[in-house]
């Protein structure tokens, strides 16, 4: 059984009195105004500043996703799976440029009220009680159990026990509203990065001292000998993780859907930016951009370390599961256990940084939504400030209850706990986003065509998944479009990479809606248009030289790793 020492819980100790007492600070400094203004409870209005923008959509990013599904990725298929890191760099530029401007300008505040303003009521309440339903039973559940199986792996601490203690930290920092959950995700991203990147080297030197040297250099380049196949960021169709990340559609295709519906259309994110002018949000955002390019180091290169240590002959026993089977997703908390006394206590903290600050910002956003969207709206329409406060404080609870009841249940399948939750959140990003993009800048774009997305892109969406495994379609690998892939009952069909079927899914949508929504002008539909202004997509100097060194970075590390 795997144990913390007594130092290891010192460092812990220290790092939850520091936020924790951070949190009471801010919380008691502004404590008049965050109890009496519901805006500025759930949306931190006007307080936040650039570089807490930037670093609580890292916080509320960066998770067990990353730190344990994500590595457990770079185990199995290598850097090729960083794309969603790297391509959310430049997707955050895109979203700072073209979507924030929008909703500051239409002073949209959650993600229903934009439905609601720009299509109608019934589409907004329809995704409304959507949204809360995926945040809380497939987002926090699984945010909730891997982090709490990964310091399970740790700690030796009982599982459920984990999931409770983390529950707790999370609803601790939510109930101080959106100022405390921004602030302390500066410390949390402190924790986050420093501890990664110390896991990192010393993974790294791990690696090194299998070619009996020492350095983090010299762990990087015998890492890069011995694995060069988990080098390449591009996947051809030979290697056996294509399914996954099926080739140039990572730059061209159905990653676009991910992360532009993920950063733009997620109350989730875009709630930390919402109550700032657009010059601090785009600052703040811009900044997590740059943040983002360090996300690989932290949490793709210690699950290529653990895959050469383990080809090496180590780590034998310690990667495989309770069946035998190995379980790639098990590298980053195999990997903290060859840590040292200390440092072990400090990448601890790190990964519970993580995982808490996602869980308080997932958490406060189901808050805003049902707080602003559902109760304000039909249930009590007269509610006073205090009383919306309140409601919100009283949702964290519940949902966060409701989540640590249903995650000892969660499941994640042979795929990975990344792979997974990508894949089925996928069924109905495409057509949210195809309801947001034409939103914004296609005025015609009618209230029915919305609601087409809203059902017809899920429906799409399945019946791309399982038909070609139904049918047995194989001429669609012939053009290209379906790779054989195994079955939970060992069989091998045909299935569709879930990014190409993003894609298409997307491309469907976009083109259905245009007819239903030029079918409904045409029998004299009026559709509700947004306030847009082309000045308004204009940046500063500053800005734009952020995005070309981001840029160009990013070309330089595709030209490399291609």
């Amino acid at each position: 059984m795997n144990t913390l020492q007594i130092y290891d819980y010192l460092v812990f100790l220290i790092y939850f009195l520091i936020v924790a007492g951070y949190g009471y600070y801010v919380y008691r400094r502004k404590q008049v105004q965050s109890v009496s203004a519901s805006h500025d409870y759930f949306l931190a209005e006007g307080s936040l500043t650039w570089w807490a923008i930037g670093t609580s959509l890292i916080a509320s990013n960066i998770s067990s996703e990353q730190f344990i599904a994500m590595s457990g990725n770079g185990f199995k298929m290598g850097l090729a799976i960083a794309t969603y890191e790297w391509m959310a760099a430049l997707t955050l530029i895109i979203v700072a440029v073209f979507f924030i401007p929008v909703y500051l300008k239409n002073k949209i505040y959650t993600m229903p009220q934009f439905l609601s303003q720009r299509y109608n009521g019934n589409v907004a309440m329809i995704m409304a009680v959507f949204w809360l339903l995926l945040y809380v039973i497939v987002n926090l559940t699984s945010i909730l159990y891997l982090g709490a199986l990964a310091i399970n792996g740790i700690s030796g601490i009982q599982l459920d026990l984990c999931m409770y203690g983390l529950a707790f930290f999370a609803i601790v920092i939510a109930l101080g509203g959106m100022k405390v959950i921004g602030y302390t995700d500066v410390i949390q991203v402190v924790f986050l990065i420093f501890g990664g990147l110390v896991t990192t080297y010393l993974a790294l030197n791990k690696v090194a001292e299998l070619n009996g040297q020492t350095g983090m250099v010299e762990g990087f380049n015998y890492m890069f000998d011995q694995s060069g196949d988990h080098f390449h960021m591009i996947l051809d169709r030979s290697n056996a993780n294509y399914p996954s990340l099926p080739g140039l559609t990572v730059l061209l295709g159905g990653m676009w859907i991910v992360n532009l519906n993920y950063w733009g259309c997620n109350q989730y994110i875009t709630q930390r930016a919402l109550g700032a002018d657009l010059k601090t949000a785009r600052s703040g955002i811009l900044f997590a951009g740059f943040l983002k390019l360090l996300m690989p180091i932290i949490v793709v290169l210690p699950g290529i370390a653990a895959y050469v240590i383990h080809m090496k002959g180590g780590l034998q026993t310690e990667m495989l599961d309770a069946d035998g089977i190995l379980n790639p997703d098990k590298s980053y908390p195999v990997l903290l256990n060859l840590l040292p006394v200390g440092l072990k206590g400090l990448s601890f903290a790190a990964l519970t940084a993580a995982v808490v600050a996602s869980l308080a910002g997932k958490v406060n956003s189901i808050s805003t939504i049902f707080t602003l969207d559902i109760f304000k709206k039909k249930i009590n329409t007269e509610a006073s400030e205090k009383q919306l406060v309140r409601v919100g404080k009283i949702t964290v609870v519940v949902a966060m209850l409701v989540a640590a009841l249903i995650a000892p249940f969660l499941g994640i399948d042979k795929k990975g706990g990344f792979e997974f939750i990508q894949e089925y959140t996928g069924f109905v990003s495409p057509g949210i986003f195809a309801m947001f993009i034409l939103g914004f800048f296609w005025k015609k774009t009618s209230s029915n065509a919305a609601l087409f997305a809203t059902i017809g892109g899920f429906v799409l969406s399945v019946i791309f998944k399982f038909l070609p495994q139904l049918m047995n379609l194989e001429f669609l690998s012939q053009y290209g479009f379906a790779t054989l892939v195994e079955q939970k009952d060992k069989t091998m069909a045909f299935e569709i990479p879930f990014l190409d079927r993003m894609g298409f899914v997307f491309v469907i949508c976009v083109l259905l809606m245009v007819v239903i929504s030029l079918w409904d002008e045409k029998r004299g539909v009026v559709a509700k248009g947004l306030e847009v202004d082309t000045k308004m997509f204009k940046v500063s100097n500053s800005f734009a030289v952020g995005t070309l060194i981001i840029v160009g970075l990013l070309v330089a590390l595709y030209s490399i790793f291609w």
